[in-house]
């Protein structure tokens, strides 16, 4: 298969994660390039001059960066599926949980948890802060919560289809269950909504990813968890 785009990502970036999931529903063949964010690397930088994940290079050289600007624009340049609503009031609510999840789940949780116990001994060999994951922890139950509530009244996030909010939302918690910190068993609608999601053939290449010295939860690459 032609590959007629170029993805820089990062396996535990949670924002590259829902673009590969995005690129994948919508059939656009792409290959992936694996960039440490926190490596200072000069030619990336001639290729995204912020040095921010995700990015894409497409076939004429044409780089994309920004997630959000990203998922809009794969979603325009292929009709279907439709992953933003079919209604101002559905792509309105899409757009909500998706932005809630980027932005205060990503600073209340994900930073506290998976930066103290993943990115700050690969990047420094540094002791994580226990006071901040337990922080992270607390914050978590509170966004599982709401989205079990929304997972018991919804046939998927955003209303009656698959959508951004879906995928990254899936992209944000499939980077802690990789850690094992999602209490499945507590949240029985969210775990079904997730399984749901986990099993769709996009995701198969998310569950397929390793990161050296850390070894993923054994509910993470099973199906039937």
């Amino acid at each position: 298969m032609t590959e007629h785009k170029t993805l820089y990502h990062y396996p535990l970036c949670p924002f590259s994660r829902k673009i590969r999931l995005i690129l994948f529903e919508k059939g656009i063949p792409y290959g992936l390039i694996t960039q440490v964010p926190w490596v200072v690397d000069k030619a990336f930088l001639r290729v995204n001059p912020v040095g921010t994940l995700p990015v894409i290079v497409e076939s004429d050289g044409h780089v994309l960066t920004d997630h959000v600007a990203i998922a809009e624009y794969l979603n325009e340049i292929k009709a279907t599926p439709n992953l933003l609503g079919e209604t101002p009031k559905g792509r309105a609510e899409v757009r909500r949980l998706t932005n809630w999840f980027d932005t205060e789940f990503y600073t209340d949780v994900f930073k506290p948890l998976v930066q103290e116990r993943v990115f700050k001994a690969l990047q420094t060999g540094g002791s994580p802060d226990s006071g901040l994951i337990r922080i992270g922890r607390e914050n978590l139950k509170r966004y599982l919560i709401y989205i079990d509530w929304l997972c018991a009244r919804r046939s998927y996030l955003g209303g009656k289809s698959l959508s951004f909010a879906d995928l990254g939302v899936a992209a944000h918690l499939s980077v802690l269950d990789y850690l094992g910190e999602v209490a499945w068993d507590q949240y029985v609608d969210l775990k079904l909504w997730y399984a749901k999601i986990k099993s769709r053939p996009s995701f198969n290449s998310l569950l397929q990813d390793k990161i050296v010295g850390i070894i993923p939860s054994s509910n993470y690459a099973n199906l039937d968890f």
